[in-house]
């Protein structure tokens, strides 16, 4: 094979091992280190002089937490129109990993740049709530109203077995109905 073949075959195979995205390039070598091969992002990170003013403020200050410092640090790292590092680079400077960098860049692209600061927030919580309004409704009541036969005041444990008794919850902790109380307070 001619040289120029050889070394668009090499291109093609490193290619190949790559997810390649879109936009601006960066270069890397393939497994032989002979060639360099582009390798295109899909999310390119172009602040503001606002939000960039933002970002230097937050690293200056240590302003909020040490993540959101951390994602100030890598917006600025990452600007296209600043520094512009590789996501490789940038991740080993601020020690985590390239994917977090790439996650942080599409964040900013896609949701914006508020969004990308700030701490994704969950659709729902880890675990579903025992007590919606009306049963919360209904252990007020209850803890207001006269305990038992025998007892001279409500506990948690009682509340609790009441609740599961009346069916309003198939099961509860002391703990569970402790919290809804205080909250309530």
């Amino acid at each position: 094979m001619p040289p120029g073949q050889i070394e668009d075959t090499a291109i093609a195979s490193a290619c190949s091992t790559l997810n390649l995205r879109l936009g601006d390039r960066r270069y890397f070598r393939d497994t032989a280190g002979h060639t360099e091969v582009s390798h295109e992002q899909k999310y390119i990170v172009r602040l503001s002089d606002e939000e960039r003013a933002v970002c230097r403020d937050i690293v200056k200050r240590l302003k909020g937490t040490s993540e959101k410092v951390k994602r100030a640090q890598i917006l600025l790292k990452a600007d296209a129109d600043g520094p512009a590092w590789s996501d490789e680079r940038i991740a080993e400077a601020y020690d985590c990993s390239v994917r977090t960098v790439e996650n942080l860049r599409e964040r900013l692209v896609t949701a914006g740049f508020g969004a990308a600061l700030e701490r994704k927030k969950r659709a729902t919580p880890p675990t579903p709530r025992k007590l919606d309004g009306e049963g919360e409704a209904k252990l007020i009541a209850m803890r207001l109203g006269k305990p038992p036969a025998g007892y001279g005041r409500w506990s948690l444990q009682l509340l609790a077995d009441e609740l599961v008794v009346l069916e309003v919850v198939d099961s509860i902790c002391a703990e569970t109905v402790r919290k809804t109380l205080k909250k309530t307070e």
